[in-house]
């Protein structure tokens, strides 16, 4: 690491522009700092999360995400640096395939909620979403490492799954959505 921050407040960006990792001055309002906003409110979301009880074997796995998530943000914020590897979106297949092996196939959409703690990874879950499409819209214009997009990609699908498994290991069943019950 660089340096530490020693000073909260700069004033560097007031004028509506921020610094990069490599030292460069972009605009706040442009596709890399929304892709590494998103990025950082997922973390955050995931960050929430793990603030409810949840087994060991969950926690371990989404406070590694935290630093998966922290290493990506390290990666948008310098432009052609590649800091996800290649294995990471890969680890999350591995979770995916172990927590969704304890459950039943799904053969209706879901809504999102049952407890607390499923209802957050749900939310964590389209905080991912928005952040991959801010990561694609920023890949359209500039180069971003494929592992980044794979891992957003993926790690929405964990969250899908950490949700059903969570209701499920809590002895709730998922909420079917039932087209036209709320007209």
């Amino acid at each position: 690491m660089g340096y530490r921050l020693s000073k909260i407040y700069t004033r560097t960006g007031d004028a509506g522009l921020t610094g990069l990792g490599d030292g460069s001055r972009i605009g706040k309002d442009g596709p890399r700092i929304a892709a590494l906003g998103d990025v950082d409110e997922l973390n955050a979301g995931v960050g929430l999360l793990l603030c409810e009880e949840l087994p060991d074997e969950v926690r371990v796995l989404l406070t590694g995400i935290q630093h998966d998530l922290f290493d990506l943000g390290g990666e948008l914020s310098v432009p052609g640096a590649s800091f996800l590897q290649p294995t990471q979106p890969g680890r999350l297949e591995t979770a995916i395939d172990r927590f969704n092996g304890e459950l039943e196939p799904l053969k209706e959409f879901i809504l999102p909620g049952g407890m607390r703690a499923a209802a957050l990874a749900h939310q964590a879950r389209t905080v991912c979403r928005r952040a991959e499409r801010a990561v694609v819209a920023l890949a359209q214009r500039e180069a971003v490492s494929t592992p980044a997009r794979q891992y957003l990609n993926r790690l929405s699908d964990l969250l899908f799954v950490l949700a059903r498994w969570l209701n499920r290991q809590a002895g709730r069943d998922d909420a079917l959505w039932q087209k036209g019950r709320g007209a």
